[in-house]
Parts: C-alpha cells; structure tokens; sequence
C-alpha cells in the first residue's frame, strides 16, 4: 500500500510542475485543483474528501439498554479525478478508495489485492442525446446507492440500500435523455455488466448482469443535479420531483446478493441462478423540504442452493423486500432535520425475522456537502432477535 500511494503523490506532484498546461487554484470545495492543456486537448480536477465517523450501539430491551458498545474510524478517505480527453465529448473519471472500509474485500477473486478501484470510467458523447460508459462504476440501481456518500442527507444509507443494492461492476453502458415537453424530460440508462461487483479479476463465472433505469422528470431538472444529493440544499424555488425505476437481471449469478455478497459453491464450482431486483424510488424537493422514496424486491429462479445430486449447500439467495422513506427540512441558518423509516422484510424460506429501522437526524452544513457535520439516532426493531438503539456523529470534509 505503500508503494501504492507514493506512487499517486509522485503522478500528482509530476502533473503539477509541468509547465505545458494551465493550471487553476479552484475555491473550497471545488477541487484540489485543475488543470488544462495549452492546446484544450484534455483537462484534469484532483479532488479529495475524508468522514469521521463515531458510533455507539446499545441493545434495547424492555426499556433497558446493554452491552454498549463505541468506535471511532476513517469511514471514508478518497481521491478523485475527472476531466476530459482529447475533446469534451469524452469524459472519465477516477475514484480510489483509502480507508480500511474502502478498500476491505481482498479475496482469491480479486487476486487477493486491495480493492483500491471504486471507480474507474470514460464517457463518450458519441451522438446528440447518447453517452457511452465504458469500465467500472455504479450501475443504474436504486436512487440511494447511485447518490454520493459525500452527498448523503443523514450520516449513512439505509437498510433496504446495504441488503438489496447493486453496487459498482465492470461492463457498458448506454445513457440517453430527451424532452417530452419544454420541461418534462426523460433519462434512460441501459447496462451490460460482468455481474459479480468490483476489481473481480477471476473473469466471469456466471452470466451477465443487464440493468435498466427510466426515469421522469415533469417539472425539469433539479437545480444542480439535486435529484441525487441529499436535502434540499438549492432551496428550489418551484416544486421538482422525480420518479424512476430500475430493473436488474443477473443471469447464472454465482453470489447471494446478485452481484454483492459471498460466492455460493457446490460439488461442480458454483451454484449458479437467475437473481432480479426491482428498484421503484422518487425524489421531490420544494423551498428547503426533502421526501425521498424507495421501494426494492429481489427474487430468484431457485434460491436454494443445491449440489449435482440436489442436495443443499447451505448457501441462499438473499430475497425479499424492502421500503425507504426519508424526509427533512432545511432551515435557513442552513441546519437540517430529517427522518427516516426503513422496513426489510424477507422471503420466508430464509428464516429470518424482519427488520424496521426509525432513524432521526441533524444535520449542520457549513460549506453545503462539503463541509459538515451529521448526527443522528436509530432504534432498530428484529423479529426474534434484540432489539438495538445506535448513535452516530460524521464530519465530512470535500476539497
């Protein structure tokens, strides 16, 4: 790891003394900074943002809380590059993750080597309305997952986000968008991906991953793609909302969250089925008020994982159910209170008793997302199990 990050201080440092570019000093929050060639051929932004995160859980029961426990990490540490090349009808971007939590994962499946990649993508402009992406980010899934942990409303993603979402993989994709009305506009995002999460260097096991997302907007665009930050922080000035849906498919999928989770092996290699997941989520936003909503349901061909002479593994495919609603309010000493209720409910073949999660937040944002400080309180609810009480604090700092 060490090499590793020498090796990135002594690209930047290298980049930021030649002399055959422009190179702009940007304001706080815009990046470390940027650079762009004399000749306009290609540009480049080097930002990077840290959170801190504190957290304290409890058990709950009959109005008694036990067995306390606290931590303190580096929840996220990252680096980011974007810009163009060659013409800026051709993108990319570059994220590295740098924290324990970013980068955890190694297995024989990535060579056993830090995941350091979260993203690493070009994306071409090819024809009017069409955008090519080419290489490793988040494939067009739930709204929650697709906004940016640097622009989260409370300290972090839900429940129905951490046990159904699609993640990053490696693959193409085709976005387009066009105007049913002077305001009413329409995104359509289609994707072929390898289908079993990031920095996989094994090669594909099962079968492909297909994705596709439509999304509609009646009332125009979110002033400064607010329809993927958190809270209101643009104040809109008329009503915007946003209503989407997501449909995956993983053919011959070899892990237990399509995607995401642990491989599921039998006497022959991999137990491999088809895994869908169905994102339906909205997004409004009007004078500092919030409401985001979420739905996912995942399902399986067969799964129950089976040997060649059918008998079990022991190894399921994670199916069921989950509902989001998140709200707050922005005030105009720029302080924010939001509530979130969250519900996972699974298949009943899992044995696994439901799960609601009651979530109050505060929120104090000093430079908008990229400079604040988060707090908030959970109480979750499981059938059959004890219940928990959670306090987390986050710092978020963005250059």
């Amino acid at each position: 790891m060490k090499n590793y990050l020498a090796t990135i201080v002594v690209l930047v440092l290298s980049i930021s003394t030649l002399s055959a570019q422009e190179i702009t000093t940007p304001k706080f929050g815009k990046g470390i900074f940027n650079l762009k060639g004399k000749d306009n051929s290609w540009s480049m932004k080097m930002a990077a943002r840290m959170q801190f995160l504190g957290t304290s859980i409890w058990d709950a029961s009959n109005g008694n809380y036990t067995n306390q426990e606290s931590s303190m990490l580096v929840r996220r540490a990252r680096l980011k590059f974007s810009g163009f090349a060659y013409s800026p009808k051709l993108q990319y971007k570059i994220e590295l993750g740098l924290s324990n939590r970013d980068i955890s994962g190694a297995s024989i499946y990535t060579n056993n080597a830090p995941r350091y990649i979260l993203d690493a993508v070009i994306k071409w402009n090819f024809y009017e309305n069409f955008v090519l992406w080419v290489g490793q980010t988040k494939l067009p899934g739930n709204r929650e997952r697709i906004v940016s942990s640097g622009n989260m409303q409370l300290v972090d993603r839900s429940l129905l986000n951490k046990r159904f979402n699609i993640d990053r993989d490696m693959g193409i994709q085709l976005r387009h968008h066009f105007n049913l009305s002077d305001t009413f506009i329409v995104k359509e995002a289609f994707s072929i991906a390898q289908g079993e999460g990031r920095n996989i260097t094994t090669g594909n096991l099962g079968g492909f991953q297909y994705t596709t997302r439509v999304e509609f907007l009646p009332f125009g665009n979110f002033t400064s793609k607010g329809d993927y930050s958190g809270g209101d922080l643009k104040r809109e000035e008329s009503i915007k909302w946003a209503f989407a849906a997501s449909y995956d498919l993983n053919n011959n999928a070899v892990k237990n969250r399509s995607n995401q989770g642990a491989y599921m092996t039998n006497d022959t290699g991999f137990y491999q089925t088809n895994i869908s997941t169905l994102f339906v989520d909205t997004m409004l936003k009007y004078k500092g008020f919030s409401f985001m909503g979420e739905y996912a349901l995942r399902d399986a061909a067969d799964p129950i994982a089976k040997n060649s002479d059918n008998s079990l593994t022991g190894d399921k495919v994670q199916t069921g159910n989950s509902l989001n609603l998140m709200s707050g309010y922005l005030f105009k000493n720029n302080w924010e209170l939001s509530g979130r209720y969250t519900n996972v409910t699974y298949d009943q073949f899992l044995s696994k008793g439901a799960e609601n999660q009651y979530t109050v937040g505060i929120s104090k944002y000093i430079v908008g997302h990229k400079l604040k400080v988060q707090s908030d309180l959970s109480y979750l609810d499981l059938v059959g199990k004890t219940n928990q009480l959670m306090y987390r604090l986050q710092i978020d700092i963005h250059f």
